[in-house]
């Protein structure tokens, strides 16, 4: 038995960094959205263990990978025999903050509780989706979120109208940032860390019910103050971006990739191509519609 599913990526409108837990991970509170550029996964039920092939030959395909340990898990909870063979089309960044390799993951627990019939039920994959990484839960389903916790604490939002029509830019430069880095470099930015909680939650109400306008610097990335520290450039992207059209910009995750929300695909596309002109050509410069339609899986 065998599937295809996409595996979209996500960019945070809203990632706020409080003080480290006593388990060791940080307390976070981020808005979430869902972005219509996927990577796709080839699953088929065969073999005697877990098996795993790409098309980019960069990709690690050992245990490492998020696609083997979600494999592994679920093998591990279900109980289930035989093996499993796995090929990824690559096409979202790696190292870009938009959470492909978490999108990974969550595809294969979704696809092989669909192979084997349904053995788990959602809270049980949602447990093994928060024991893979922080963002793995909020792509075991494909709307907007507030994500709480460590990222564990789903709560699916209201519309968020204000986005409606809108073209997202997503710019990355031809270097990745190492999201353990990002966080370890905030010991040095206390400041980055010291907004109260709630924001996520009211920048969604404001972005359901107002304009783009009116949510103005609610957009808010505490990993931003180490990223752009040492990756100066980024900064300057965002600073262009929002000099030239771009209703917001932000820095994704713990980047590299720069979003900027545009009012239409048309200035969209002028800010990409200034955006080239000021600072060279980029490893991605891809427009995308919002809010954004897509299924979760393909023939």
């Amino acid at each position: 038995m065998k599937l295809s599913r996409k595996s979209h990526c996500k960019i945070n409108l809203l990632l706020n960094v409080a003080d480290q837990r006593d388990d060791g991970f940080h307390e976070l509170e981020m808005l979430m959205l869902p972005v219509p550029i996927f990577d796709r996964l080839d699953i088929e039920l065969a073999g005697d263990s877990i098996e795993l092939t790409c098309n980019q030959p960069g990709i690690p395909t050992d245990s490492s990978n998020l696609v083997c340990q979600a494999a592994e898990s679920f093998a591990a909870k279900t109980g289930v025999t035989g093996g499993v063979c796995v090929h990824l089309e690559k096409s979202i960044p790696t190292e870009g903050g938009l959470g492909g390799g978490s999108s990974n993951a969550a595809a294969t627990l979704l696809a092989l509780n669909k192979l084997h019939d349904q053995p788990l039920g959602q809270a049980t994959l949602h447990e093994l989706a928060a024991e893979l990484g922080s963002d793995v839960p909020f792509f075991m389903q494909s709307e907007a979120a507030v994500a709480k916790g460590r990222g564990e604490i789903i709560e699916p939002v209201a519309p968020l109208d204000a986005l409606d029509g809108k073209s997202l830019l997503l710019v990355r430069p031809g270097f990745g940032v190492p999201t353990p880095w990002a966080y370890q470099g905030l010991a040095k930015f206390p400041q980055a860390k010291n907004r109260p909680l709630g924001q996520a939650n009211e920048l969604a109400k404001n972005l359901a019910n107002g304009s783009l306008a009116e949510a103005g610097d609610a957009f808010y990335n505490s990993l931003e103050a180490p990223v752009f520290d040492k990756f100066p450039l980024l900064k300057l992207i965002k600073q262009h971006a929002l000099a030239n059209g771009a209703e917001a910009a932000l820095l994704c995750g713990s980047g590299s990739t720069v979003f900027a929300i545009c009012p239409d695909a048309a200035t969209a596309q002028s800010l990409s191509q200034a955006i080239e002109t000021e600072f060279g050509k980029q490893s991605l410069a891809q427009t995308v519609p919002l809010p954004g339609y897509f299924p979760d899986t393909v023939a």
